[in-house]
């Protein structure tokens, strides 16, 4: 009998290898927010303690880490292929209220400020950036999903443009945009909204338009990674969504109905968690067809 851990669909499969990229001996995660693979199939971890960015190969050997900068304030994480081939990675960090975008190795080379707008933002309205994006023609886009609930639009050179969005559910308003991400499987880019608390994601036009809601198969999204004409939602009450390229449901990953019903979620201590299932999954990204889950994530091989 195989001891092989599967979980997925009969199209969509996958093996579950435990305790990829271990840590050496001085170094412990805090939460793991986000993950990245870069075109040399580097996984880069970025959590919440000491030395917040961790970098892997792909067989799980790591290979630096850096970023204590980031201590405790670990949130939206991204890589951007820019359009000579460049590859830089973009961060949020919700406890300084800070958007950068640095060199592989870490190297700070812009920082995102936060938008000029006093008729959004003061001493008892926080701004509070947990997600950051990059469409084709450089153009930036963070959401401000645990402060005011506005998403914000930059040029690549960090100069403000617009904001959209503040709270509510009607068409356009967002409750907790937790995680933003361009589209680009359709004729025009387009810019997904995770609308956390809406329970949906709400798409846009790169000039903040509303066009349409995805309302189906959804309870807490907090992200996307598209791959190929699919995408991968970690929905955070505890599993990952698959959906096609009209974005209906293929299969739900690792759903544990259980996890988000206990006691002190989504923070639950390690002795709950279980190979085959996912307690809060934040992030996801892959190599190849392996896929990299974060927060109390595995790899799993298609």
């Amino acid at each position: 009998m195989s001891d092989r851990l599967i979980i997925g669909s009969a199209t969509h499969s996958y093996e579950v290898q435990e305790d990829w990229g271990r840590l050496p001996e001085g170094i412990r995660y805090g939460y793991t927010h986000g993950i990245c693979v870069d075109a040399e199939d580097r996984v880069y971890v970025h959590h919440t303690g000491v030395q917040s960015v961790v970098v892997f190969d792909s067989d799980g050997r790591r290979l630096s880490s850096w970023g204590d900068e980031f201590e405790g304030g670990a949130h939206g994480f991204y890589l951007h292929m820019d359009s000579g081939g460049e590859e830089h990675l973009y961060f949020a960090d919700t406890k300084r209220a800070m958007v950068v975008k640095t060199t592989l190795t870490g190297e700070v080379l812009l920082r995102i400020e936060p938008p000029d707008r006093p008729d959004l933002y003061g001493p008892e309205r926080r701004y509070v950036p947990t997600d950051v994006c990059v469409a084709p023609n450089g153009d930036i886009y963070v959401s401000d999903g645990y402060g005011q609930y506005y998403v914000h639009h930059y040029d690549a050179s960090g100069r403000y443009i617009r904001s959209w969005g503040g709270r509510g559910s009607e068409p356009g308003q967002v409750l907790e945009p937790h995680g933003i991400s361009v589209n680009l499987r359709g004729e025009e880019p387009e810019l997904y909204v995770a609308d956390r608390r809406n329970h949906r994601i709400q798409v846009f036009t790169l000039e903040g338009e509303h066009k349409r809601f995805v309302e189906h198969n959804l309870d807490l999204p907090c992200g996307f990674y598209f791959f190929g004409d699919e995408v991968y939602i970690p929905d955070l009450n505890s599993r990952v969504t698959i959906l096609d390229d009209r974005d209906r449901l293929i299969t739900h990953l690792g759903e544990d109905q259980q996890a988000y019903k206990q006691k002190g979620w989504p923070n639950l201590p390690k002795s709950y968690f279980r190979p085959d299932k996912f307690s809060s999954p934040m992030g996801f990204a892959s190599i190849r067809r392996e896929m990299y889950t974060s927060r109390n994530g595995f790899r799993t091989a298609g």
